[in-house]
């Protein structure tokens, strides 16, 4: 039976360091890490993933600032927000919560945030920098799964590790990540052939697709750590990951669950970024 990576005390452990860190900061430099959060919409996941960031940020003693937009705000007001709080000393963290309604350009807005407070690392001058193995802002959730492995001693460096999915936010940066700590990468997305040939070769198997309970027992190597970044609720209204878990957890060494695995630890982050930011900042 496998080990359960317990996320949600992980990433309570990362943002008591982080509270301790601002109390520090604030002793020093009379600096208060400031994040501000825009909303566009009701969308109401993203509603209650904004409170969730609202509330940590309270708890880590962060200047919390939320912009709450009806749905239909035109794009060029938009970018004039993200222009104030570009030019406010106050503001080290900018983050315009996605998805964003279909009239306005993602890329855009992404573009539009001053890089050094692209706290969600999805800047292209922030990607460019993860590329060329350089990072300044690491995408949250990425960097939320590799402070998992750290802090369970998993071995990275000369490993195989199969990504299963590939987007922007987690799939591509976390390939990058895993790369740069000298592991082996293969991607899987939904042109891969054989899946389970390959999902079955992972040493570290990252399960990143959106659909639920895809991967089963027998699509995982025996002893893998398995880490299950999908959400999805079923029809019954629970909520489970990308992998069937009662399979899966018999095999594997050790696994995330679904919830309190991999998606406390993306705020944690955010919050870290934030606070890297405010340091960086000022030198």
């Amino acid at each position: 039976m496998a080990i359960i990576i317990d996320g949600k005390k992980i990433a309570q452990d990362v943002r008591n360091e982080i509270k301790e860190e601002v109390l520090r900061l604030k002793a020093k430099t009379g600096i208060v890490p400031g994040l501000a959060v825009i909303l566009v919409g009701d969308d109401p996941a993203s509603k209650i993933y904004v409170r969730m960031k609202e509330n940590a940020c309270k708890e880590a003693g962060f200047l919390s600032r939320e912009q709450k937009l009806p749905a239909e705000t035109d794009e060029k007001r938009l970018l004039k927000i993200i222009e104030e709080l570009n030019r406010d000393d106050e503001i080290h963290g900018i983050l315009v919560q996605l998805p964003l309604p279909g009239h306005i350009n993602s890329d855009s807005i992404i573009e539009a945030v001053e890089p050094r407070k692209d706290v969600d690392g999805f800047h292209p001058y922030n990607v460019g920098h993860l590329f060329a193995g350089n990072p300044f802002h690491r995408a949250c959730t990425p960097i939320g799964i590799m402070e998992l492995l750290d802090r369970n001693g998993i071995e990275i460096a000369g490993k195989e590790a199969v990504i299963v999915g590939r987007s922007n936010i987690v799939g591509k940066p976390l390939a990058l990540m895993l790369l740069a700590r000298h592991a082996t990468i293969t991607m899987c997305h939904t042109r891969t052939k054989n899946l389970s040939e390959v999902t079955r070769r992972a040493e570290i198997l990252i399960a990143a697709a959106g659909k639920a309970e895809m991967i089963t027992g027998d699509m995982v190597r025996d002893k893998a750590v398995v880490i299950d970044v999908g959400i999805n609720r079923l029809e019954s209204g629970k909520l489970v990951g990308d992998v069937l878990f009662s399979e899966v957890s018999e095999k594997a060494s050790y696994i995330t669950p679904v919830p309190g695995g991999v998606g406390p630890m993306t705020i944690a982050m955010l919050l870290k970024n934030t606070l890297n930011a405010a340091v960086r900042q000022q030198v």
